[in-house]
């Protein structure tokens, strides 16, 4: 029993609480239990990427030589501009959000239809964007090769300047094939897809052009000295650059390798890592899916909303409701924006 208080009108129960503890509706609190609960979740992914990254900082990959692409814009070195572009898109379905609930506790229901509409069209671009994103770090852009250590080389011309394989890679007369389940050998365990080129003929391909070096996953701090050497790779963060080998340096790394690598999936990373990829996958895939999640919902209430369902009401709260997911998924985004693509 809540203690109660005794006024000269009326008595009140002070700590009762009632259908609506704190003012907020059973539904309200629910959903900021949610909240605080999913965001323990979050919490705890970063935590997790960031001590990986903290443990494997000096072979962690550059943001600026990942996330270069741009639509529509091939060939164009755009570091970061798209994903600035989508965080833009979600903040700003933030703000359209905001509007359909001042709508809602206006009572205007177009105006309220209207800025969900704009909040659903802002989650849809956003996830289609992530989608596109996804599928250009997939597939990558340069190629890479594994040595048989386990590390990952990179390589670039005398400017430092990254070169793809399909620029000097030579195709050998070797017969290639997939082994799949329709095609293959009894007792084989399956492997994976073949890359565009073999070792051999990357490495016929690199001895073939003296020019080429090998860069490593190892990461240096600028110093005075290096900001003043020209021979600095372009495009990347002005206080970070990677170890380029010696010519007769990058021909032993060379020699030592053991696969192609195209792009990254859970196995393998072209970019250096793997562990970042599996985070990347892993911490951007579970917020796409409370975006994609939010977006569904917003659908459903934006026909509620046309067919009068909370007019008759006479209260708009489950846009408010919503609203509170969406901004939540928009706040966890901006962490995972600075996590992934700032820091």
């Amino acid at each position: 029993m809540g203690a109660t208080v005794t006024t000269a009108n009326k008595t009140e129960n002070t700590w009762g609480g009632g259908n609506e503890p704190m003012g907020a509706s059973y539904g309200k609190m629910m959903m900021w239990f949610f909240i605080v609960s999913d965001a323990l979740t979050f919490s705890g992914f970063l935590a997790a990427y960031g001590f990986s990254r903290f443990k494997f900082i000096n072979n962690w990959p550059i943001a600026d030589e990942v996330f270069t692409h741009f639509p529509f814009m091939h060939g164009v070195e755009a570091p970061m501009y798209y994903v600035a572009l989508m965080t833009f898109i979600l903040i700003f379905s933030s703000v359209t959000m905001v509007l359909a609930v001042d709508a809602g506790h206006q009572m205007k229901q177009k105006k309220v239809a209207f800025y969900m509409l704009l909040t659903i069209v802002g989650g849809l671009i956003f996830v289609g964007s992530q989608a596109w994103e996804w599928k250009n770090f997939i597939k990558g852009e340069y190629g890479a090769v594994e040595t048989k250590g386990g590390s990952i080389i990179q390589f670039v011309n005398k400017e430092g300047e990254r070169v793809k394989l399909e620029s000097f890679a030579v195709h050998l007369p070797d017969q290639r094939e997939d082994l799949t389940r329709s095609h293959g050998r009894w007792f084989m365990e399956s492997e994976e897809s073949l890359a565009s080129y073999s070792v051999a003929e990357v490495q016929a391909g690199f001895k073939a052009h003296p020019e080429l070096l090998v860069r490593t996953e190892k990461i240096y701090r600028d110093t005075e000295e290096d900001r003043n050497n020209k021979s600095l790779q372009p495009g990347l963060n002005s206080n970070k650059h990677r170890e380029i080998l010696t010519r007769s340096e990058s021909e032993i790394m060379v020699g030592n390798a053991h696969i192609v690598v195209e792009g990254a999936n859970l196995k393998r990373n072209e970019y250096g890592s793997k562990l970042f990829a599996d985070f990347f996958f892993f911490i951007t895939g579970f917020h796409g899916f409370h975006v994609f999640s939010g977006v569904i919902i917003n659908i459903i209430i934006f026909f509620n909303i046309l067919l009068g369902t909370y007019e008759k009401r006479k209260t708009y709260e489950m846009v408010e409701k919503v609203g509170l997911y969406w901004h939540f998924v928009d706040l966890v985004w901006v962490f995972v924006f600075t996590f992934f693509y700032l820091v």
